[in-house]
């Protein structure tokens, strides 16, 4: 039987770091691992390919530098390495659906609620609308407080 992966969507937001915490807690305690999602969407230039590519190049150079970022921090917290996905996507919820049908071994979406009431992103008024199921699969959501502490994280997960 594989291990259960935490899957975290690693997003520009301040709240993606409360999420991967959790995460990277959740499968500690329970011999879990986490998999990090960049999704890169598509350039706007549709007239000049060559700066369409450009800019998808330099997309792809900055997803991978912030997931090399806080991989030390994964593997100190779990014991184990992150998987890094990376993938082109029209939006996050496509390429959320992408990812969890073509992995079995993803049984739970953590996600963190944007902090000082800045409403809830986009993600997370998307799965409130559409629910959680992608593609075939329904995949539970944690969604964490974006503004918890690492003193209640420890304590909640």
């Amino acid at each position: 039987m594989s291990a259960r992966k935490f899957l975290v969507v690693a997003d520009d937001t301040p709240e993606f770091m409360a999420a991967l915490k959790f995460a990277c807690r959740r499968a500690r305690s329970t011999s879990g691992h986490v998999a990090i999602l960049r999704i890169i969407e598509p350039a706007l230039f549709e007239h000049w390919s060559g700066v369409r590519e450009e800019i998808e190049r330099q997309a792809r150079d900055e997803a991978e530098a912030l997931l090399q970022e806080v991989a030390g921090f994964v593997q100190a917290e779990t014991g184990y390495p992150p998987e890094f996905l990376i993938i082109n996507a029209d939006n996050a919820r496509a390429g959320l659906k992408k990812v969890i049908a073509e992995d079995p071994d993803i049984k739970i979406l953590v996600l963190a609620a944007a902090a000082g009431g800045r409403g809830p992103g986009p993600l997370v008024a998307s799965i409130a609308k559409d629910g959680v199921k992608w593609g075939d699969r329904k995949v539970p959501v944690t969604l964490v407080p974006g503004d918890l502490s690492d003193e209640e994280i420890a304590d909640l997960a």
